[in-house]
């Protein structure tokens, strides 16, 4: 039998499902919502909790509880590599006008916020192993953050490397100012002669680290799925690892697998 609080919370839950409390709109005062239940301010407290949990509900300091808005969500397949492969060689024009997160959202361009920032670094034991590399190895670091233009927060929290020698080949390719690159890693990797040949995402559940949760804006309880890309190119040679924090609230995750026939 549900406890007090549990009835209060499914009241509210219901009456934000059906639209009765829309997106943005302030929920009454404890005090109020305690005279309506006929209930205690401590029950109520633990309704609340519960619907921020669920990521119904955001309590903003010195405001109250709101109705959380439905954030934009992304759907990131696998077959988004070779359309990003197929786009690596078309004119600058063609591929300015859309990237890898307006496929992945349905977002415009002109829709979007990006910041990128660089620095060169050495390869630790972790990276090392990942490139196939001597430790101390001269990396680029790629820092990418994306959001939406209405939101606050980034879709997803991005840490790409490069092995540094190959991609200073191009000067622009250490340029963070050249961001965003139309066309994006594959196309940038063009330039340099690279073609990747396939690419391995490896992806694991866990709950989010303090800085990840207060950046990505995460309802209390919310998981984040961890992605490691590592790209490898014709020769066999691992030329771009990648790691992806992504909310576990706004993003889905499709693999379509192609089977040859008899």
């Amino acid at each position: 039998m549900a406890v007090a609080y549990e009835r209060i919370a499914d009241e509210l839950r219901e009456a934000i499902r059906a639209g009765e409390l829309k997106p943005g709109d302030r929920l009454p005062a404890e005090s109020k919502l305690a005279e309506r239940f006929r209930r205690s301010v401590p029950t109520i407290r633990e309704a609340l909790r519960a619907l921020r949990d669920e990521g119904l509900i955001e309590k903003q300091h010195g405001r109250g509880n709101f109705v959380r808005r439905q954030r934009t969500s992304a759907l990131r397949t696998n077959r988004r590599h070779q359309w990003e492969k197929n786009r690596a060689r078309e004119p600058l024009a063609e591929r300015a006008q859309t990237g890898a997160t307006e496929h992945d959202t349905g977002l415009t361009v002109d829709d979007l916020v990006f910041h990128a920032s660089y620095r060169k670094v050495e390869a630790d034991k972790d990276l090392a192993e990942a490139f196939g590399l001597p430790e101390g190895t001269a990396l680029l670091e790629r820092t990418y953050r994306t959001r939406y233009a209405a939101e606050s927060a980034p879709f997803s929290l991005v840490t790409s490397y490069l092995v540094h020698s190959l991609v200073a080949k191009n000067p622009d390719l250490l340029d963070e100012t050249k961001e965003p690159w139309p066309g994006g890693s594959q196309s940038q990797l063009y330039t340099v002669g690279i073609e990747l040949e396939r690419v391995e995402e490896r992806v694991t559940a866990r709950p989010p680290t303090p800085e990840e949760a207060e950046e990505l804006e995460l309802p209390p309880g919310t998981s984040v799925l961890a992605l490691r890309k590592t790209s490898i190119d014709i020769n066999d040679q691992v030329v771009d690892v990648s790691d992806v924090i992504l909310p576990g609230d706004r993003t889905e995750m499709l693999f379509t697998t192609p089977l040859e026939r008899w």
